[in-house]
């Protein structure tokens, strides 16, 4: 596994996340594209495939699979509410939302982490700085 590091070479995982990142940005680009009308859904999906690919070079594993969950479900939603023809627009506002949310729980977990790990720091520095008996 060094040597694929040292070579240079693109390890798996990353190119397992642009790929999901292309993959759900470029769903959630034609949705878009396919609601707003013609002659904006290249412009759309390019920008989507685009997007994703960054996002997913980038790490954003947990912001797409909650992109992909508000997909879903919005879709789903909107199908049960209102019929077949406007799952796509169920779907392109579930994706909205399921971004928003995403990152909003993406800050929250990293601001967990963040006062885990400076807990168990002082903690540490109080052990250190007790006087031994």
């Amino acid at each position: 596994m060094m040597e694929s590091a040292q070579s240079g070479a693109i390890p798996v995982r990353e190119i397992v996340d642009v790929v999901f990142g292309v993959v759900v940005m470029g769903t959630v680009g034609t949705l878009i594209g396919s609601i707003m009308g013609g002659g904006i859904m290249p412009v759309a999906i390019g920008l989507g495939l685009l997007m994703g690919a960054v996002v997913g070079f980038l790490g954003g594993r947990r912001f797409l699979i909650s992109i992909l969950i508000g997909t879903v479900l919005g879709g789903a939603l909107a199908w049960i509410v209102a019929g077949e023809e406007r799952i796509s627009v169920g779907a392109g506002a579930g994706a909205a939302m399921g971004g928003f949310l995403g990152v909003q729980i993406s800050m929250l977990l990293d601001m967990r982490a963040a006062r885990k790990a400076e807990a168990a720091l002082q903690k540490q520095q109080a052990e250190h700085a007790a006087p031994e008996s």
